[in-house]
């Protein structure tokens, strides 16, 4: 396991944990970050992380980034 900000571009991965605080999770769910969920870095840009998950293209900072663990 390893944090989303270590993927490799274009890499599809499978969401193992989402870490953090209630809100933070509560926050990354809404936005489709789920456990068991696809996702693929499209980019990494100045600290953000550009993703794809459910369809949709999804920038989070590194910091978010570090709490999803892939």
């Amino acid at each position: 396991m390893m944090p989303l900000t270590l993927a490799e571009v274009g890499e599809e991965n499978i969401i193992r944990k989402i870490g953090g605080k209630q809100e933070v999770k509560a926050h990354l769910k809404n936005l489709g970050f789920v456990v068991g969920g696809a996702v693929t870095v499209i980019s990494a840009i100045g600290g953000n992380v550009i993703v794809n998950v459910k369809d949709s293209r999804i920038a989070v900072s590194r910091e978010m980034a570090q709490k999803i663990m892939v």
